[in-house]
C-alpha cells in the first residue's frame, strides 16, 4: 500500500460520550491504580476496560507476547470497545508484528492511540489496513501524569470529531515554532518515533514515505544518533519522495541545535520543514492524526486538516 494522496483511509466513528476505551499494554509495563483509571474516564463521561496484559509485568514487557497480542486482538474484535488506548511505550510492540491478524483489524477499525514504541503499530496498521491512528497521549505518563491541557484536550477533540476538514490542528502559542525550510506541502501525515522508523525498516511495518508529510520525534538520542537515523533513512531511500517534514520534540536537543542537521538533510530535497512542534515525549504532547491528509504551511507555521477524521 503506497503513501499517496489518493490512498483510502478507514475513517472511524467519532467517539461519543459514554464510549468505552480499551486499556492495553502492547509494550512495557507500569503499575496501574485501577480505581484512579476508572475515575479519570468517568469524570470525562467515558468508560474503560483494562485488559489483562496491562496489569502484568514480565521483565521489561507488560506480560508475555501471547497475552499482549490477545489483548490487542480482543480490543479490536469487541464491538463494545470504541477506542484503544495504549498504557505506555517502552519496548515490545515490534515483537507482535508478525502475529497481527490484519484481517480481523480491517474488519473492526477503531482509533488506536499511543506514541513512542507504539509507532510500530501505527505504521503496520496504516500499511496493511489503511487505518488512521492517533499519535497522542498515553494513559500512564500523559493522561494520568498531569501534563498540560493540550495533551488531553487535543486528543479528546480529535477523537470526538470536533476538528474538521479545513481546520488547524492547534499548536500551543506559548511554544515557538521554527520554519527551518520554507514552503507549503500536502499529503498524508505519517511517521512517529524516529528510532522506531529505523528499527522497522525491512519489516512488515516499514513505512512507505512516498508523497507523505513526514513526522519525526525522539527521546534520549544525542544529536549524532539523530544524524545516524536520518542518514539511515536517506540511504534507504525513505526521504526522496516526501513532500514535507513536521519535526516534533527531540527531548534533550534544542531546535536551534537540531536545525543545521535538518537543513543538511532536507535542504537538498527542496521540501518545507517546520520544527519545534510539541508532540512526542514532551509536555504538552499535542495529538496528531496519522494517515490523515494535511497541509503543512511553514509561512503560516500551521498544520491544517484536509479531510474529516470520521464518517458522518
Amino acid at each position: 500500500m503506497n503513501c499517496v494522496d489518493t490512498l483510502p483511509v478507514h475513517l472511524h466513528r467519532a467517539i461519543p460520550q459514554g464510549a468505552c476505551f480499551a486499556i492495553i499494554a502492547p509494550a512495557g509495563s507500569a503499575r496501574l491504580d485501577t480505581h484512579k483509571v476508572s475515575q479519570w474516564f468517568a469524570d470525562r463521561g467515558y468508560r474503560c476496560r483494562i485488559y489483562p496484559g496491562a496489569l502484568q509485568a514480565q521483565g521489561y514487557l507488560a506480560g508475555p507476547d501471547p497475552q499482549r497480542l490477545q489483548d490487542l486482538h480482543d480490543a479490536f474484535a469487541d464491538p463494545a470497545i470504541d477506542a484503544i488506548l495504549c498504557m505506555r511505550g517502552g519496548y515490545g510492540s515490534m515483537r507482535l508484528l508478525d502475529q497481527l491478524n490484519f484481517e480481523l483489524i480491517r474488519r473492526n477499525p477503531k482509533p488506536l492511540i499511543g506514541y513512542s514504541d507504539i509507532t510500530a503499530l501505527h505504521t503496520a496498521l496504516y500499511r496493511h489496513c489503511g487505518m488512521l491512528t492517533f499519535h497522542g497521549g498515553m494513559l500512564n505518563a500523559d493522561l494520568l501524569g498531569g501534563k498540560l491541557a493540550p495533551t488531553e484536550s487535543s486528543l479528546l477533540a480529535q477523537l470526538g470529531g470536533h476538528v474538521r476538514a479545513g481546520e488547524q490542528i492547534v499548536h500551543p502559542a506559548e511554544f515557538a515554532l521554527d520554519s527551518v525550510l520554507p514552503g507549503e506541502a500536502r499529503g498524508p501525515l505519517l511517521g512517529g518515533n524516529l528510532s522506531m522508523l529505523g528499527a522497522t525498516m525491512g519489516t512488515l511495518a516499514e513505512l512507505d514515505t512516498q508523497g507523505c508529510i513526514l513526522f519525526i520525534e525522539d527521546v534520549n538520542e544525542p544529536l549524532y544518533r539523530v544524524d545516524r537515523l536520518l542518514t539511515q533513512m536517506r540511504l534507504a531511500g525513505k526521504l526522496a519522495g516526501i513532500k514535507g517534514v513536521l519535526v516534533g520534540d527531540f527531548a534533550g536537543i534544542t531546535t536551534a541545535a537540531l536545525a543545521p542537521l535538518l537543513v543538511e538533510t532536507f535542504g537538498p530535497l527542496g521540501v518545507p520543514v517546520l520544527a519545534g512542534w510539541r508532540s512526542g515525549h514532551c509536555d504538552p504532547n499535542v495529538c496528531l492524526p496519522l494517515g490523515a491528509r494535511v497541509r503543512l504551511d511553514c509561512g503560516r507555521q500551521s498544520l491544517v486538516l484536509e479531510q474529516d477524521l470520521f464518517q458522518a
